[in-house]
């Protein structure tokens, strides 16, 4: 109980209730200890089956292996202070655990003309290796009402065209994100849904993607998983095991941007359209030169095994193997590596085409915006993929680094 003297209009105010008594925002005890500040301490419970720990050096989403499913949001922030999106943060982090320990984000009020604090469409399943990942969007820092501008790193802007682009400002941009993943699709739904609910007057609904991906396994072994157009995404990804490799490419080193992103990470994000329909007409020998790789096994032309190097140097009757303006030879060209996290997605049909809605989220990590564009740029119109998709969202954000315990998400960022 609250010793604090408080008037049954301020509950209702803080608790988000109007005067019909319908819920606005946060509910019951769990609303008024939120408008309070006392986010409460909650840890990571290693009991709990399908496990991912939220505490750490990293965020978690990141390099968690073998994403099958993903909850994408994009979010407007309408916080009028820079206090009131730091205490959305540390809201943010006592929920993030309890979701990402399978539990309830808070207690049913004993009143039960209140709405529950969770919606509990997830209630009874265990946690599916759930990760949430949060970024920050350059227009959040154009906000004068939050006086973050001077926290703004050099880096982080919106990308530069790219050839293909067709953008939908429906899929540009944000000023938060917030990347879900797990093994079932509605556990990532859900702690979206219950996240943004509990920020309701502090941010607005964007847009949002959901995706999927399939593995093949074989013993204990992995397979890398394959888009919409049957081949495997992502061979070409460094090593998450390697800490030395992920230090190279993917983490935010001292010095290297603003000290409140280091040991953090840039997210680019490409809601890719991807032209099934043209694709399925085009004969398996021109599939495999778009892509420069042998569709059923993965390999680069000319080779056997999905991670056998690739030769641009092999020629058959004086041509290369790998076509110069294949996908993978192109991709070759620039020394920047990323590491992809890409999922497949199918929206249903385009009204307008009646054709599929499908594609690509194309989602990549890296330590510096510079190492995606690169390969971007490499591509250019050369790139023979580009015959069969269209860019239609494009975002970039800075996603903070690992939280310690008794400490929030972006808690350098408020300093």
């Amino acid at each position: 109980m609250l010793q604090t003297q408080i008037s049954r209009r301020d509950i209702l105010k803080i608790a988000g209730v109007g005067g019909a008594g319908v819920l606005l925002g946060a509910s019951g005890l769990t609303g008024v200890l939120t408008a309070f500040g006392a986010n409460p301490f909650v840890d990571d419970d290693e009991s709990v089956d399908n496990k991912v720990n939220f505490y750490g050096k990293h965020q978690s989403g990141i390099l968690t292996k073998n994403p099958k499913h993903v909850y994408f949001a994009s979010l407007n922030c309408t916080a009028g202070s820079k206090a009131e999106l730091k205490e959305l943060f540390r809201l943010w982090t006592t929920y993030s655990v309890s979701l990402m320990n399978g539990q309830l984000v808070g207690p049913n009020s004993a009143n039960a003309l209140l709405p529950p604090p969770d919606t509990g469409e997830a209630a009874g399943l265990d946690p599916a290796h759930l990760t949430l990942t949060f970024g920050v969007g350059p227009s959040l820092f154009e906000k004068k009402e939050l006086g973050l501008a001077h926290k703004k790193p050099a880096e982080l802007k919106d990308l530069p065209h790219i050839p293909k682009d067709q953008l939908d400002p429906r899929y540009v941009g944000g000023d938060i994100c917030v990347q879900a993943c797990a093994d079932d699709p509605q556990v990532a739904f859900h702690a979206v849904r219950n996240l943004i609910r509990a920020a309701r007057g502090k941010v607005t609904l964007k847009w949002s993607q959901t995706g999927f991906n399939s593995y093949k396994q074989k013993g204990k072994k992995v397979e890398t998983p394959r888009n919409l157009f049957a081949f495997k995404d992502g061979t070409g990804n460094p090593d998450t095991d390697d800490a030395k490799e992920m230090d190279k490419v993917v983490w935010v080193q001292p010095g290297q941007s603003k000290s409140w992103l280091t040991g953090g990470t840039y997210l680019a994000v490409r809601r890719i359209q991807m032209h099934v329909e043209t694709w399925d007409r085009t004969s398996l020998s021109g599939q495999e030169a778009t892509f420069g790789r042998h569709r059923d096994t993965g390999a680069p032309l000319g080779k056997k095994g999905e991670f056998d190097e690739v030769d641009l140097e092999l020629k058959e009757n004086g041509k290369p193997v790998v076509p110069e303006n294949s996908h993978v030879a192109l991709a070759r060209k620039v020394k920047d590596r990323i590491l992809r996290r890409s999922f497949s997605y199918s929206d249903g049909i385009n009204p307008d085409t009646g054709a599929f809605d499908t594609g690509l989220l194309f989602m990549s990590f890296q330590q510096n915006p510079s190492q995606f564009i690169n390969i971007q740029k490499s591509m250019g119109r050369a790139d023979k993929l580009n015959e069969y998709i269209t860019h239609r969202g494009s975002a970039l954000f800075a996603c903070f680094p690992g939280v310690k315990k008794g400490s929030f998400l972006g808690a350098e960022l408020f300093n």
